[in-house]
C-alpha cells in the first residue's frame, strides 16, 4: 500500500538526486486515483513547480504511462489529441511523470517539476519510483 511514510522516503531520495544534479525541484506522489499522498517543494524551486509536479504525477497515475510517452499520442490525428484540454490543470504531456506499477497494477504516480531540462525531472522521478517499488507490499 502506498503510504505517506513511504512517499516521504521516496521524496527524500528524489531530492538527494536533485541536489546531485544541482537543481531545485518539487515532487508529488499520488495514489492510483491521482489523490496526493505527499507533495514537497525544495527551497528555491520555481513557484509553479509544485503544480507541474502534481499534474505529471496525476497524469501518470491515472493513465498508467510516463508523461513523456503520452506526447506522441496527443498530436493532431492521434487518439489523445488535445487530451490536456479535457481536464485542464490535471493532465500534461510534459516529461517528468512516471506511474508506479507493481505486479502489473498501477498503484500510484510520481511527478517532478522544477528543472529547465525535463530529463532531469525524470531522473529524480525514477529515484522515487525505485524507492516506492522497494517498499510497497
Amino acid at each position: 500500500m502506498l503510504t505517506n511514510k513511504i512517499a516521504k522516503v521516496a521524496i527524500e531520495d528524489a531530492q538527494k538526486e536533485a541536489e546531485g544534479l544541482g537543481i531545485k525541484i518539487s515532487i508529488a506522489v499520488v495514489d492510483e486515483h491521482g489523490i496526493i499522498v505527499n507533495l514537497a517543494k525544495m527551497d528555491g524551486a520555481f513557484v509553479v513547480s509544485p503544480e507541474f509536479a502534481y499534474q505529471k504525477a496525476y497524469t501518470s497515475a491515472t493513465l498508467g504511462l510516463p508523461t513523456a510517452d503520452i506526447a506522441k499520442y496527443s498530436i493532431p490525428g492521434s487518439p489523445y489529441y488535445n487530451i490536456v484540454n479535457i481536464l485542464p490543470g490535471k493532465l500534461t504531456t510534459i516529461e517528468g511523470g512516471l506511474p508506479v506499477i507493481i505486479d502489473g497494477n498501477v498503484v500510484g504516480g510520481v511527478g517532478v517539476g522544477g528543472s529547465s531540462d525535463v530529463t532531469q525531472d525524470t531522473l529524480c522521478a525514477k529515484k522515487a519510483v525505485e524507492i516506492l517499488k522497494a517498499h510497497i507490499k
